[in-house]
């Protein structure tokens, strides 16, 4: 019998970073997201066929159940050996879905380019989770890691308020007549995660308790303002904040110093996507500087 499983897409308005020591996070799931196709199999194997938004196959291999079982790797981490972990760990807390079956055909069809930063993991490892009928946040913190934000947004779908406290996620209601001003813009280059995650556990302040409560403060404001200018301003708010605790510059002061209007880094600074807050239409300023891809909020968030 074939079973489909599918998660959405993330991003993260608020509370980026700080979020793993136990502050706010605003997160909006996406229109996008990732399915995962199962069907019957044989030969103790799993045949892994994963297709990009386009259809174009992206990674295609046979994965043995004997090495989900071993969690036998190569020296080189590949697509396959991050396959292979995050099915061991699934396996360590549920072993039915492989003790008990015979084989696997598996597919997973992404509805936004891989590059783009949307949550190709956290969709994947929310799918697996539900196929093998465990809980994705353990899932998570026995592979990957991270905070798990992404992963309560390729669960949820309204605007949340996530916690990393009990993996706490609270709808929330957020839909201003303002959104219409509201733009996502693709800075050509998909940021490291993992990588961002260790800069900021290097250079974080240890003592981040006001820190913390700051994001909190505006965080709620962000998701109460009632006009496009107090939106702005709570978001110019949370920029200038992290970026004191990052000790790094904006992505505006970096990139677009010329912009008329808000400009906020999302997840991790440097990369994947911004938003953009305007009165006026940016797509001509951002194409001008080489940014072609760019969604209204209509058109990426859920």
């Amino acid at each position: 019998m074939k079973k489909t499983f599918y998660s959405n897409g993330k991003l993260l308005i608020s509370g980026e970073y700080l979020v793993l020591d136990g502050a706010d996070a605003f997160a909006l799931p996406t229109k996008f997201g990732q399915d995962l196709v199962v069907e019957k199999g044989s030969n103790q194997e799993i045949k892994w066929t994963s297709y990009d938004f386009d259809n174009q196959i992206w990674f295609e291999d046979v994965i043995l159940f004997s090495e989900i079982i071993n969690n036998i790797q190569s020296d080189v981490e590949t697509v396959k050996t991050t396959l292979i972990n995050i099915l061991h760990e699934s396996y360590l807390l549920n072993s039915d879905f492989i003790d008990q079956a015979e084989g696997y055909v598996v597919s997973t069809h992404l509805t936004f380019p891989r590059k783009w930063g949307l949550g190709t993991s956290s969709t994947l490892l929310n799918n697996i989770a539900s196929w093998a009928n465990i809980n994705a946040f353990t899932l998570l913190k026995n592979s990957f890691g991270g905070s798990g934000y992404d992963i309560a947004c390729a669960q949820h779908n309204t605007p949340i308020v996530y916690k990393i406290e009990d993996n706490t996620a609270v709808p929330v209601v957020f839909n201003p007549e303002f959104t219409k001003n509201i733009y996502f813009v693709y800075l050509n280059k998909k940021q490291s995660s993992k990588a961002a995650i260790k800069a900021y556990n290097n250079n974080k302040n240890q003592n981040l308790t006001k820190s913390i409560s700051e994001n909190n403060r505006i965080t709620q404001d962000l998701i109460n303002a009632k006009t496009l200018k107090e939106f702005a301003l709570a978001l110019e708010k949370h920029e200038v904040h992290l970026s004191n605790i990052l000790e790094l510059q904006t992505i505006k002061e970096i990139a677009f110093p010329d912009f008329t209007g808000v400009v906020k880094s999302l997840g991790a600074w440097g990369g994947d996507f911004v938003m953009a807050v305007s009165k006026e239409n940016p797509k001509d300023y951002f194409a001008s500087k080489g940014y072609e891809t760019i969604l209204s909020y209509n058109e990426m968030i859920l």
